[in-house]
């Protein structure tokens, strides 16, 4: 047994345990690599079903359209929901992440219209609804596969195989059941409004659809001043000479004139008189400057009116209509008061048409201008004669057939022509655009389904009180005011391609029905088709036109000729979205216990804009039919933007495909550089078309982690070490060793405090994404540039010992937790050295949990060191400072630094194993310390007067004479004292001054740690000759390493040296310092001459300078064996 045994171990030690590589690592390779071993093995499915059922955590991921390609945007998303559910997997979650597809709606429609090369609802109908609903339904599917392609190289972990579709049978009727349930609580009813219409669609928009992203974006409007002519006179003393009067209005919208029906004024405005020929123009008087300006410019004579004209003078005077087409209009044409009437750009006269403006169609149904009782359709073709397209109907004789944008200047010219025309103006303005089209919309009178949002707003901004937004100025913010402000929801839609509205309504007025289904069975119940011998059961499309065609006789029509016939309407698509918790379920129809026991979501994110699409229309709903948030957590991204800040745009071509950036730098560093930037909460992110702030984090990041890795086994395999995880520190001495383990202990503690839930107590707001992947970076770049740097001497040691172990130990278990740690925020590369590092209790570092570093128990003792070494850290990093800023190199030794301590027993009382790191660290021979710091700094008192203005104002001035003087101590609790104790004196409070030191040194600075004074650190500069000479040695080291790797040599290569150089001063550091030069750089013969003399079989050669001195270094590969 024993010889078995020593046979094994023998075996063990010549075998290379750990997978390495050699050259740099070619991380988008890698990361290919990876993606082929998850999908070989199913490790996503692994991940979640290996999870307990009874354990969830439950994300919603809002459907996106794929009609287009994914841009960064959508990227950002992803990276924020991978991130998440891999976290909460991790954790011990079951995390379902199915996707999503919007299938409907305008996006769909518009991209059939291009395809088919119609344009329109007159030309879809002659089409055929059938023919374009199929086109829409196979087209809308475009880009499924180029987006499967892009999120499965994001390393985004999604379900497609059981993805839902909005215009999925199951969905739609989801959609069906929920607008009955509103129907039923009487959040549902029809109504003519005045709606923000996109006549490039040729549909009615949501209000909030016209705050979505730039929708509001500068457009310049020509403004026209007309004159309208009273038939009355107004009510004050006749003027003489005055034949005619005549109200001045002003309108960005000069083709709304001709549908005029009333002028408004305000009973809280003066207006004015100006005459001019015998004519008096009445306006505000605010708007005089503007008249005056007017008529000197263009040289009109004017004579004022010089009484205040008051709203009674006016009110109730009818006019002479500017054109004839509504004259037989009952109650039209009079001047209104309204309070919606101000003064500012205008004339204080507002121009009424009530079918394109909201005030103006209230104001007017109050005033009932026109009278038409019930009838909505005469009401619209009266009050809005346009077509879908925006152009003027017949009745508009003189326009007929035009776009209304494009009759302004007709308009104006029939004005001018009338004598009613006065000026007109270019106004630029923030005006609403089409999200779809980027075509300016109108705003015109409609009739349209709403739910009503406003009886349920104070259920809603009291459940989003409940919700953890993040950034959280997102709750009392922009979405707090937005449902402050909540309107009634117009859902219905005049197009084809959407879940049908399940509402029949009587065709015959005089017999009023209306019947809503919530259920598929329901319909196909109560109606049967058109064509008698249609089999009604065979229909399996809910979409038009086929549903059109079920009609039933209308029960409240005795002499049963009247039919209900459903609604032309289809639902706006953002009513499908904010449906999807539930249909994508098929609620209630299916899976009931399982919505009802995981609803609401635990966690959402979109970018900010959506807490006026997506996240407000989801509230809406789930308030209207549930009682309930939607979601628990919520983060609200920012934008991807180019670094001039413009949207990107492939029109200006300020961005590169993102699959080219995964070509070149990987995916982890595009993630890693998102989730790490602000970005993630609420703020921009600037990218380069380049890519070079993704190179940067693949350099910064990225490589690190790589590197600990690539330390480790480089190492480990020279040695034939395999280590072990440690979870026991019993017998763990190194003050390096206990740190590092301290210091990863922190950080993962750091990131789970950090991604936790809503933690009100501690202001802890969860998700804190950006702060975990800070901590990440910090641990990496603490472990490469401190603790693997230190302990080099330790692994280079040709004796493996203990202490070696222990260092090989220590780093595997290091790196083993973060690697766990950082597995949802850096997924692939640390899947690529979980793999390398053979980590077999788990197959995928994804399969594993977060680590517990419970086991490990640490000392007062253990966190008394970390603090000595983050001080030791932290004073190093001072003296480098001053190095630099005085260019002094760091391979140059100095003879001292000393330290002053301000208050800081620590720094005067730093253990001898933390001076030793720290003066090999600088440099430095020795170091002293100081508990008197005036000798080297002073300090400076800033008072904050208005903080003392508040507690003491009336001291203000001796507290300025007492400060001159300089009569000030430091009290206990972070106090002053100003004046003195035995006479006038005052307590300052620590939020009421400012202290700094001033050092009096070049060469000095102050030290400071966790924004804390600690004193200050001096060094002294001056060289004497054996200090030189050590540094030449050093710099010999540099220049020989550099040397081995241009040439490539292992790390393990033994060499032979040879240095020339006729500089005495450089001779003589070499042979002073042979034996450290071949230390340092594994010489086994270490020759310096004068002449390049035999160099035969060298062939490595560089040739530099040291100290201005000429150097040439020959090297070549030992063949002594040591």
């Amino acid at each position: 047994m024993c010889i078995v045994k020593y046979l094994y171990s023998i075996i063990n030690i010549m075998t290379e345990h750990y997978s390495q590589l050699t050259g740099e690592p070619d991380f988008p390779s890698i990361e290919e690599e990876v993606l082929k071993f998850w999908k070989e093995n199913d490790t996503f499915k692994k991940s979640v079903d290996n999870r307990d059922e009874n354990k969830r955590f439950i994300f919603y991921d809002g459907p996106p359209f794929a009609n287009g390609l994914p841009h960064y945007g959508h990227l950002l998303t992803g990276f924020i929901k991978d991130t998440v559910a891999r976290y909460k997997t991790m954790a011990g979650f079951k995390v379902d992440r199915r996707f999503g597809w919007d299938c409907h709606g305008l996006p769909a429609e518009m991209l059939s219209e291009k395809e088919l090369g119609i344009s329109g609802k007159l030309a879809i109908e002659k089409f055929g609804i059938e023919k374009f609903n199929n086109h829409c339904r196979n087209s809308v599917m475009k880009f499924s596969k180029e987006w499967q392609q892009y999120v499965d190289r994001q390393a985004r972990w999604v379900d497609f195989e059981n993805d839902y579709k909005t215009m999925n049978p199951s969905f739609m009727e989801s959609i069906m059941w929920s607008f009955h349930e509103l129907w039923n609580k009487g959040l549902i009813y029809e109504s003519v409004k005045i709606v923000p219409y996109s006549w490039a669609c040729q549909t009615p928009l949501s209000n909030f659809e016209t705050r979505i992203d730039n929708a509001y974006r500068q457009k310049t409007s020509k403004t026209v001043t007309v004159a309208f002519e009273l038939l009355e006179n107004p009510k004050f003393p006749t003027i003489e000479n005055v034949k005619k009067y005549k109200m001045l209005v002003w309108t960005t919208t000069p083709w709304t004139l001709p549908c005029n029906l009333a002028l408004a004024i305000s009973a809280s405005i003066k207006y004015c008189g100006a005459i001019i020929n015998q004519e008096m123009f009445i306006f505000a008087k605010g708007y005089l400057k503007i008249f005056e300006e007017h008529c000197k410019k263009n040289k009109i004579e004017y004579q004022l009116y010089n009484k205040d004209i008051l709203s009674i003078n006016l009110e109730n005077l009818h006019y002479k209509p500017l054109f004839e087409y509504f004259a037989d209009i009952k109650n039209a044409f009079k001047v209104l008061t309204a309070d919606f009437v101000v003064e500012g750009e205008g004339t204080g006269i507002v121009h009424i048409a009530p079918g394109f403006g909201e005030d103006d169609f209230i104001l007017c149904q109050k005033q009932g201008i026109p009278n038409i009782d019930g009838d909505t359709s005469s009401l619209l073709s009266t009050i809005c004669p346009i077509d879908d397209g925006a152009k003027f109907t017949n009745k508009i004789s003189d326009f007929a057939n035009m776009h209304v944008f494009d009759t302004n200047d007709e308009i104006i010219s029939i004005l001018k022509q009338k004598n009613l025309y006065f000026k007109t103006d270019q106004y630029l303005h923030n005006y609403p655009h089409c999200w779809r089209t980027d075509t300016p919309l109108i705003y015109r009178a409609m009739s349209s389904w709403y739910v009503k949002v406003t009886k349920i707003k104070d259920k809603m901004i009291e459940l989003n009180k409940t919700v953890n937004w993040i950034p959280n100025y997102i709750r009392s913010g922009q979405f707090g005011k937005w449902l402050e402000n909540a309107k009634d929801w117009a859902i219905s839609r005049n197009r084809f391609w959407g879940t049908p509205l399940p509402v029949w309504k009587s065709d015959n007025p005089n017999y009023p029905r209306i019947d809503v289904y919530g259920s598929v069975k329901k319909i196909f119940d109560n109606v049967r088709a058109l064509e008698e011998d249609f089999d009604i059961s065979s229909i399996n499309d809910l979409h038009r036109p086929y549903i059109d065609n079920l009609v039933r006789p209308n029960p409240d029509d005795p002499t049963g000729k009247s039919m209900m016939r459903r609604v032309n309407d289809v639902f706006d698509c953002w009513f499908e979205s904010g449906s999807m918790p539930y249909a994508q379920l098929h609620y209630p129809f299916e899976n009931k216990e399982f919505f009802e026991n995981y609803f609401p979501a635990d966690f959402i994110t979109e970018y900010i804009a959506q807490t006026r699409g997506w996240f407000y229309t989801l509230f809406i709903l789930s308030t209207a039919l549930f009682d309930k948030p939607p979601f628990i957590n919520c983060i609200c991204h920012g934008v991807v933007l180019d670094t001039q800040g413009q949207k990107l745009s492939k029109r200006l071509n300020n961005y590169a495909d993102p699959m080219q950036m995964f070509k070149q730098y990987g995916s982890d560093a595009m993630r890693f550089l998102m989730l790490s930037h602000t970005v993630l909460y609420g703020g921009d992110l600037l990218l380069d078309k380049e890519g070079t702030m993704i190179r940067d984090v693949l350099r910064n990041v990225i490589k690190p982690v790589w590197n600990s890795y690539n330390f480790f086994t480089i190492y480990a395999n020279i040695d034939k070490i395999k280590a072990e995880i440690i979870t026991d520190l019993n017998g763990i001495n190194n003050i390096m060793d206990r740190y590092i383990i301290y210091e990863c202990i922190s950080t993962i503690k750091s990131i789970f405090n950090a991604m936790e839930e809503l933690d009100k107590c501690s202001n802890n707001f969860g998700y804190n994404i950006k702060l975990a992947c800070n901590n990440i970076t910090q641990f990496f770049e603490i472990l490469n540039n401190w603790y693997i740097r230190r302990c080099r001497s330790r692994f280079w040691s040709s004796e493996i010992n203990q202490d070696k172990i222990d260092a090989y130990n220590i780093l595997y278990t290091v790196i083993y937790f973060m690697i766990k740690v950082s597995a949802p925020f850096l997924p692939i590369i640390t899947e690529a050295i979980w793999q390398k590092l053979n980590f077999q209790k788990e197959e995928s570092v994804h399969l594993s949990s977060l680590p517990n570093m419970n086991n490990f128990m640490l000392s007062d003792k253990d966190q008394q060191n970390t603090q000595f070494m983050k001080l030791t850290i932290s004073i190093c990093n001072y003296v480098l400072s001053i190095r630099n800023i005085h260019n002094i190199r760091v391979r140059q030794p100095l003879n001292k630094i000393v330290i002053y301590s301000y208050n800081c027993p620590e720094l005067l009382n730093l253990p001898i194993e933390y001076q030793n790191i720290l003066l090999e660290e600088i440099n430095v021979k020795s170091i002293s310390f100081k508990s008197d710091i005036s000798d080297i700094a002073s300090f400076q008192l800033k008072l904050n007067f208005p903080e003392l203005g508040k507690r003491i104002p009336d001291k203000i001035k001796r507290l300025i004479f007492l400060l001159k003087n300089n009569q000030w101590e430091i009290l206990e609790n972070n106090q002053l004292l100003l004046g003195t104790k035995e006479a006038e004196h005052y307590i300052i409070n620590n939020n009421e001054y400012t202290l700094t030191l001033k050092v009096h040194n070049d060469f000095a600075c102050t030290i400071n740690l966790d924004q804390n004074l600690l004193g200050v650190v001096l060094l002294d500069h001056e060289l004497s000759d054996d200090l030189i000479m050590e540094g030449i040695a050093r710099d010999i080291v540099r220049v020989i390493q550099h040397s081995r790797k241009d040439n490539k040599f292992n790390i393990s290569d033994k060499i032979d040296v040879m240095i020339y150089t006729k500089d005495k001063i450089v001779q003589d550091s070499i042979k002073t310092w042979s034996q450290y030069i071949a230390q340092q750089t594994l010489s086994i013969s270490l020759i310096a001459c004068e002449e390049i003399t035999d160099v035969k079989n060298i062939t490595e050669y560089c040739k530099t300078t040291i100290k201005d001195k000429d150097v040439s270094v020959f090297l070549k590969k030992s063949n002594t064996s040591v």
